[in-house]
């Protein structure tokens, strides 16, 4: 029986020894596995949620009665007979699942968010529904959860200089569109440095990354069109789909067998009911995908483009900076031809450090964009201190200001990338994931094991990103590393001890409780 307890506690995350790592990856992007936990681990996960569901159902009915006091918003009883306001299943979530544990969300800093960070201290006196703070701070806390990939979220006066030059030319806001008055001479600067970074004819930027994909898309494909969306992509790109009321179909996750198929289908029964070819297909996919680290298997969906004579669209918001061997993304990464991808989307939110996005590709497509995207003619444009952050860092990486620190950053990244995947797998842990990707998570599966790992991690002073359902499958529950070019080797060997450490204790204290058991009895 304690063989028994040990192997669950064990397996939960460690897995074994495939061998030592080497650190040094393949010329070619390796193929990722997505390795099933075993049953025994579903299953508790699946108890586990539904005894949080039982006594989430106990707890409002204790409510109902007037034995707990329920603090979250409730229609007024003069609206008893509208149709409800809020969603039932995700009122009960919310108020039973997620509000016991939404302490190891939304945590405020009160420093900047390098590689490491300050952290506000702040306690719930009533379970989590309300915090206060305690005027305290938490110091030094290692960041390994936000997408300061190239590390250029810092404060450094040398290289700043230019943003604040700029900042006291042309000010903080511009309070126009670009159609209007606000399109600046640092707004087209920035706009051919993004083509001849990315090797495309032309570019246009926008001022929010979220919106770069959610109005752009619209302006692109419409009704009789048919969108070929993988299905994890993430929501901005499923908002834009949505938005444009083009025809969805969902592919499984990098699988070129159900992408063809569909692409097959599509192009032999057109448009339902009427049967006449669609106007567009357009597939949509991301360079790297945020929640599972892999990377798009990109020269064959180029081959299933070229074949079926389909359109295709790339998110590289996480793979723009972060991979290739000048950061020029999954492009340079796979070595294929950036002509080829007829819209490349990116942000400056993560590898820039800054904020906005960018359309790149032909100059008939970018003009086009110019004149009917919704973020070009409504949205703000980008300010210029934002501006010329992105301008100064784009050039950086390109070796445009006379130095090779740009460079530099990239090869730290890849290499802090290969090291810090390396020891978790040499440590037997479940992570998801292509080795080049600096996106890293780590499976924990059950609930209250995510939020006990949040929690033991910031008690030992790492700030890291715990995610679970409804945000992952019910059964696939994960803390996310995010890499920088700006951790170093001591940091990113504290995170790895203390993950084992936490591991240990858990399975130490796991014994423990089974042998007080057997002592009692």
């Amino acid at each position: 029986e304690l063989m028994r307890t040990c192997l669950v506690f064990t397996r939960l995350l460690l897995l074994q020894k495939n061998g030592p790592g080497t650190g040094v990856a393949n010329s070619l992007p390796r193929h990722e596995p997505f390795e099933q936990a075993p049953m025994y681990v579903a299953v508790m996960t699946y108890l586990g949620y539904g005894l949080v569901t039982l006594f989430g159902y106990f707890r409002d009915f204790l409510r109902a009665v007037g034995l707990e006091k329920c603090h979250v918003a409730q229609e007024r009883s003069e609206q008893k007979d509208f149709v409800p306001l809020y969603q039932d299943f995700e009122n009960f979530y919310n108020r039973n699942l997620y509000m016991r544990v939404r302490d190891n969300w939304n945590r405020p800093i009160c420093s900047l968010p390098g590689p490491v960070f300050d952290l506000m201290e702040r306690i719930s006196d009533d379970y989590n529904w309300t915090f206060r703070f305690t005027g305290r701070t938490i110091p030094n806390v290692i960041n390994v959860g936000s997408y300061n990939y190239l590390g250029f979220a810092e404060n450094n006066v040398d290289f700043l200089k230019t943003v604040a030059e700029k900042t006291q030319e042309y000010g903080v806001g511009v309070c126009s569109t670009r159609q209007e008055i606000a399109n600046l001479s640092l707004h087209q600067e920035l706009e051919q440095l993004v083509a001849n970074f990315l090797g495309l004819e032309s570019s246009m930027a926008f001022g929010m990354g979220f919106a770069t994909n959610s109005m752009n898309i619209p302006a692109l494909v419409g009704k009789g069109c048919l969108i070929l969306s993988d299905e994890l992509n993430h929501t901005s790109l499923i908002l834009g789909a949505r938005l444009s009321g083009a025809t969805i179909r969902v592919f499984k996750h990098n699988n070129m067998h159900s992408l063809e198929k569909m692409l097959r289908e599509a192009i032999c029964s057109g448009q339902p009911r009427t049967h006449r070819p669609w106007k567009k297909i357009l597939i949509m996919v991301e360079g790297i995908y945020s929640m599972e680290g892999s990377v798009v298997r990109l020269p064959e969906i180029l081959a299933l483009k070229k074949k079926y004579k389909a359109y295709l669209y790339l998110d590289e918001a996480h793979s723009i900076g972060a991979v290739g061997p000048t950061g020029r993304g999954v492009t340079e990464l796979f070595n294929v031809n950036a002509a080829d991808v007829d819209i490349m989307m990116g942000t400056f939110t993560k590898s820039f450090g800054a904020c906005g996005g960018y359309i790149a590709g032909k100059k008939v497509l970018v003009d086009y964009i110019r004149r009917h995207s919704h973020s070009a003619i409504y949205a703000t444009a980008m300010s210029p201190p934002v501006t010329e952050q992105v301008i100064r860092a784009m050039k950086c990486i390109m070796g445009q200001d006379g130095g090779d620190e740009g460079i530099r950053r990239v090869r730290q990244l890849a290499e802090n990338t290969r090291y810090f995947r390396a020891r978790l797998k040499e440590m037997g842990f479940i992570i998801y994931g292509n080795d080049d990707s600096p996106v890293v998570p780590i499976l924990l599966y059950m609930p209250a094991k995510v939020v006990a790992f949040a929690r033991e991690m910031l008690r030992r002073k790492i700030g890291v990103v715990v995610v679970g359902f409804p945000a992952t499958p019910i059964t696939e529950a994960r803390a996310r590393f995010c890499l920088s070019a700006a951790h170093t080797r001591p940091m990113l060997d504290q995170s790895n001890l203390l993950i084992l450490r936490y591991l240990l204790i858990h399975l130490l204290n796991a014994i423990n409780s089974r042998l007080s058991h057997y002592h009692t009895v």
